[in-house]
């Protein structure tokens, strides 16, 4: 075998589009720092959504421009430099199928569905979990999903963890889509949420400002990081309920970082109970299926007649359980 010789990329791996061509999203963004600084590390810190190996398959087809050139992986940013990053949509999945799937509907019409995700759900299919997802389920509920946005992700406007429960909305057609993700964009949509953690914050409220980047040792894992290193997020928290050792917070987003909640409340030493990425406590006052994290509340306008409208999921039966244990404790 000649030493040159290099396997044909997977199907995964082939991008079909030119730059700027067909579906898919275009990125703008200025370099801000004094420093120079590498554009494949510094993209990977500002789109930590992408693996490390996906954004250096952009840059090598030729989907990376600085200053309108097509970048390399070395080369070096300079403050005020324009970086333009275009993402083509993943390509399809022969392995998205519809399946049948109990979905608990809050609101459906034409345009979008709100959704009770229960907790074990994920997302959306991936290829170490390519069944038994949400999006599984609503290919077979909505059989015109596939025509959406695309691909790997048909119609979802933002995500929810695998045992995160709660309100989540869909998107059924395409103006739906685009219109829904700028309402997430510019915050006009408003996404709240409950939680058990654990220990009991100083003060009745406040703000977690601390961008969200990789885990330095385990990749797996998100943490507050540098702004160098990762994005800016904003988290704001209110005590509604002190529970001795513990206390339920109420969240509302400023932005949605992969495991935001979670993530801020484990750097201010308040873990969010069962949590078994983030929280060291295995010993739980009450059995859960995942972490104690509910989004029960979903803020939006409508996309085509733009009436305001507010949903809310109720508390799932073993957080409810949970906060009864931990309040008959606190009143003994």
């Amino acid at each position: 075998m000649s030493p040159h010789w290099k396997r044909p990329p997977l199907p995964e791996e082939t991008f079909t589009d030119r730059f700027g061509e067909g579906e898919g999203e275009l990125l703008t963004l200025a370099y801000p720092k004094p420093l120079p600084m590498r554009l494949d590390r510094w993209l990977v810190s500002q789109r930590t959504e992408q693996s490390r190996a996906r954004i250096q398959k952009f840059i090598d087809a030729g989907y990376v421009r600085v200053n309108g050139k097509t970048g390399k992986a070395k080369t070096p940013l300079r403050q005020g430099d324009e970086v333009q990053l275009w993402m083509p949509p993943p390509e399809p999945l022969p392995y998205l199928k519809p399946e049948p799937m109990d979905l608990d509907v809050l609101f459906e019409d034409d345009h979008l569905i709100v959704l009770n995700k229960t907790a074990g759900l994920t997302v959306h299919p991936a290829p170490g979990n390519k069944d038994g997802t949400l999006v599984n389920g609503l290919l077979h509920h909505c059989p015109d999903l596939p025509g959406i946005s695309g691909k790997l992700r048909p119609g979802i406007v933002h995500r929810l963890d695998k045992d995160t429960t709660g309100c989540i909305v869909i998107a059924k057609s395409q103006q739906a889509l685009v219109k829904l993700q700028v309402q997430i964009q510019k915050r006009v949509a408003s996404r709240e949420y409950l939680a058990v953690v654990h220990g009991v914050p100083a003060g009745e409220s406040g703000t977690i400002v601390g961008a969200i980047g990789r885990h330095p040792v385990d990749r797996k894992k998100y943490a507050v990081v540098s702004s160098d290193n990762g994005r800016y997020a904003c988290t704001h928290w209110s005590l509604q309920e002190r529970l001795g050792d513990y206390s339920l917070l109420r969240f509302k987003l400023d932005t949605g970082r992969t495991h935001q909640i979670r993530v801020h409340c484990a750097h201010m030493n308040h873990p969010v109970v069962g949590d078994p990425t983030y929280s060291r406590c295995r010993k739980l006052p009450s059995e859960l299926t995942g972490q104690a994290l509910h989004a029960f509340q979903l803020g939006l306008d409508h996309p085509i007649t733009r009436e305001r409208m507010l949903f809310e999921a109720p508390i799932p039966a073993v957080i409810e359980k949970l906060l009864a244990v931990l309040r008959r404790r606190h009143a003994a």
